[in-house]
């Protein structure tokens, strides 16, 4: 087994314990919120582009990072353990903190599909 496909799997199984330790403390909407996560997070993004208050460059952005993201090959390859994926999630962290500091928290919140638990850990991330 390649060492990617075995860092993939490792994720998917932490990711599963974590789902299944909130479902198991009681925390179904939590457990329910973090699977949309990423979900939610694509259409926040198709929004806040299609948005008149985001600045152009904020789009631009939002445009890059999502082109970045789909890349095959990244700066730091995804199978690297901890920050392969924690360089994805640093950019993406930043280029939110860029657009609600162009457009404003009322912006995102206005925009956000998800829950608030969710919406709430993005807002810490982006500083706001």
């Amino acid at each position: 087994m390649s060492s990617w496909l075995a860092a993939l799997l490792v994720a998917i199984a932490l990711y599963a314990m974590v789902l299944g330790a909130l479902v198991a403390l009681g925390r179904r909407e939590h457990a329910r919120a973090w699977v949309r996560l990423v979900p939610d997070c694509l259409v926040l993004t198709r929004r806040l582009i299609g948005d008149p208050r985001v600045p152009r460059s904020r789009k631009l952005a939002l445009g890059l990072l999502a082109a970045y993201l789909a890349m095959p090959f990244d700066l730091v390859p995804d199978f690297v353990p901890i920050a392969g994926v924690l360089d994805d999630a640093v950019l993406a962290a930043l280029v939110l903190r860029s657009v609600v500091r162009g457009a404003g928290t009322d912006v995102l919140r206005e925009h956000w599909p998800g829950p608030a638990t969710t919406l709430a850990v993005l807002q810490r991330l982006a500083g706001g």
